[in-house]
């Protein structure tokens, strides 16, 4: 009894154990026949749609968001006091420099003027009979007629004449300043903005009536994040040691999306970073001879940055993620390589690749999700990432259709 319950156990156990090593067998067989790349023993190697890369320059475009401000905001102040009697202009008008917006009521500064013109009269009738007090004394005291102290008195009398006609034309020029200040004109040529105080108010020296600001050209503000600043700052000190001027290009885009007919300088790049930004003030100058871009708009503003030459410019699409960091396939002798590469900053759409590739190579653009390293594929060549997509939609499209005809058929011989 105790001689036939293990007697009984053993041969399954074994049974067990033959099994295990006829499956591990097994496997091994077909390691050894089946275990090659991808493509051996029947199956063909997958279809990847490759395209050649060269070498360019690749000019870096940032976008930034701004504001639009005018040029030049001009205060306009009334030079003289009095009753405002007219506003001369429409509020919100494009006027001319010189343009006269306001009159302020100038009887009185005519009445001013009138007594200086009479004063400076007055003090030409004393110059006169000075000069010719002067004359007949100078005469005499050279015929030792007269004595030097009357002599020198006539000659204190001229000066005196002289100095009260010279007040007196300061007096007219002053009234006849404030009788024109009675005119409040445009100090520059703008758009103007509300009036700060209706006809009929009293108006102080000083005062302020309403502000001009100039539209042409329009001035865009931004802010450059450290990194671009850098790059602007070094380029203006290369091009300024060169002794040339620097203008960087920049393009506008209107809050309505649509892009800005007129071309921008930026002329500004601040030398100092904003400790609660850590970003650096900048302006462009725009052309604004319609009056399209108006201040206070928010708009976006296009800056190149940088120029990267021999560098590669590839399909986003076409990077991946190794253990080593990103990487994409190339294709040499049918078989698929892997290669880690650099990246840059993505342009267009597209992205650069600093290093990792060369000149000639055959970038796998489509079908790289499940390839590996040292693969053997069936390759395509076209002419661009889009063409690689379509090639890949028809062939799917005529597979499906294939698939649909076989399964119609199967169908009708059942």
């Amino acid at each position: 009894m105790h001689l036939s319950l293990p007697g009984a156990r053993l041969p399954v156990k074994w049974i067990l154990a033959v099994g295990l090593m006829v499956s591990l067998l097994a496997g091994c067989e077909q390691n050894g026949n089946g275990g090659a790349p991808a493509g051996a023993g029947g199956r063909p190697p997958p279809t990847v749609y490759v395209m050649n890369v060269e070498p360019r320059s690749v000019d870096v475009v940032e976008e930034y968001a701004a504001r639009v401000r005018g040029s030049r905001e001009v205060e306009v102040r009334a030079r003289v006091q009095g009753i405002l009697q007219e506003r001369l202009y429409t509020e919100g008008q494009v006027v001319e420099a010189g343009q006269p917006l306001f009159r302020i009521d100038r009887d009185s500064y005519d009445i001013e003027l009138k007594r200086a013109q009479a004063e400076l009269a007055n003090a030409q009738a004393e110059l006169n009979q000075a000069q010719r007090e002067w004359r007949r004394i100078s005469t005499l005291f050279q015929q030792n007629a007269v004595s030097e102290r009357e002599r020198d008195s006539a000659l204190s009398g001229r000066e005196l004449a002289e100095a009260r006609y010279a007040l007196a034309e300061a007096g007219v020029a002053n009234a006849e300043l404030n009788l024109d200040y009675t005119e409040v004109r445009a100090p520059l040529g703008g758009m103007t903005g509300l009036e700060s105080f209706p006809e009929g108010s009293l108006i102080e020296r000083g005062t302020l009536l309403t502000t001009v600001t100039q539209q042409d050209p329009i001035h865009v503000r931004f802010s450059l994040p450290e990194g671009d600043a850098s790059l602007q700052r070094t380029a203006r000190r290369a091009m300024a040691t060169n002794g040339e001027a620097v203008q960087r290009e920049a393009l506008l885009t209107l809050p309505d999306g649509s892009e800005y007919d007129e071309v921008g300088i930026v002329d500004f790049t601040d030398s100092t970073i904003d400790p609660r930004t850590g970003s650096v003030s900048a302006r462009a100058v725009f052309p604004n001879p319609d009056g399209d871009v108006v201040p206070g708009q928010f708009v976006r503003i296009q800056l190149l940055v940088q120029t990267l030459e021999d560098v590669f410019l590839i399909p986003q699409e076409a990077v991946g993620q190794g253990q080593a960091g990103a990487r994409v396939f190339v294709v040499v002798d049918d078989v698929a390589e892997a290669r880690t590469v650099e990246l840059g900053p993505i342009v267009g759409g597209e992205q650069v690749v600093l290093s990792g590739l060369e000149a000639g190579d055959r970038l796998v653009v489509n079908g790289q999700v499940a390839l590996q390293d040292g693969m053997p594929v069936s390759v395509n060549e076209v002419e661009s990432h889009e063409e690689a997509l379509q090639d890949a939609e028809d062939e799917a499209a005529a597979a499906e259709a294939e698939a649909e005809a076989e399964a119609a058929q199967s169908g009708e011989e059942a």
